[in-house]
């Protein structure tokens, strides 16, 4: 009788012994790594301070201490000294940093915006002088833009935004300036007095101010080629006033009308 031949035992080592292998390696790992977290070195332990210190700008680049011989171990000490170093270095208590080079670029930025805005009121002055209307407008300037103030008698009749005939020249003359000397935006603004509204078509001086600048941009668009995207119109009421309300001469200084000419460093 033919005897079954003994199945031969698979090669290699046993399934088993491959994960046990893995699990010790994978131990063996982790206790070389507790080893070496437990060990401190010095040296690299200021590198990865330093490195940190730059990364946050509290400390110039590469420094362990808040001044000199103050060293970092000892920071919980030292967060009562923290403004004073912060402040030292240039920044405010908000953490803006004042750079005397940025301020000194805004100063020369503001002196130029203000030599722009006075050469630019000086040709528009002498333009207003050759036509003689001197007296019905009125010229200043800051750092941003020269203003055209126009006296609200020569344009409007008492609680009206329909402009008057006189009004004409004076706003023509006003238009050639624009035309000519306007790069920027152009503003038209109106402002009242302070009397109460009674009887008239507009019920307060908020909607009187804001008719008549309109009325004045109708009439400016209206004789120019302005592009009316860079001319905006507003009413500012009574609450600007450039005199007493409590005289008569007063109240007539603050109805007027204020067009304001932005020049071209303007940050408007």
């Amino acid at each position: 009788m033919a005897k079954k031949k003994p199945e031969e035992p698979p090669k290699g080592s046993p399934a088993w012994m491959a994960t046990f292998s893995d699990l010790m390696n994978l131990l063996l790992c982790f206790f070389v790594l507790l080893f070496a977290m437990s060990t401190i070195d010095e040296d690299k332990q200021e590198q990865i301070a330093a490195s940190f210190n730059q990364m946050f700008s509290v400390f110039d680049a590469g420094a362990s201490a808040i001044g000199d011989g103050r060293l970092i171990s000892n920071g919980v000490s030292q967060l009562n000294e923290l403004d004073e170093y912060i402040n030292s270095t240039g920044k405010m208590d908000n953490g803006q940093v004042v750079d005397d080079d940025v301020a000194a670029a805004q100063e020369k930025l503001e002196e130029a915006q203000m030599e722009e805005s006075e050469e630019l009121a000086e040709q528009i002055q002498e333009a207003i002088s050759e036509k003689e209307m001197d007296s019905d407008i009125d010229i200043e300037f800051t750092s941003q833009y020269v203003q055209l103030t126009l006296k609200g008698a020569i344009l409007f009749d008492s609680g009206s935004v329909v402009l008057k005939e006189e009004a004409g020249p004076v706003l023509d003359q006003v238009g050639l300036i624009l035309e000519r000397y306007a790069e920027g935006t152009i503003e038209i603004e109106g402002h009242t007095d302070n009397v109460p509204m009674s009887g008239a078509k507009y019920s307060n001086n908020d909607e009187l101010s804001s008719g008549r600048a309109l009325s004045v941009f109708n009439y400016l668009l209206s004789v120019t080629n302005l592009d009316p995207a860079n001319v905006k119109h507003s009413g500012r009421g009574e609450y600007l006033p450039v005199a007493d309300n409590s005289t008569a001469e007063g109240r007539t200084r603050n109805r007027r009308v204020e067009i304001k000419i932005y020049n071209s460093l303007s940050s408007y």
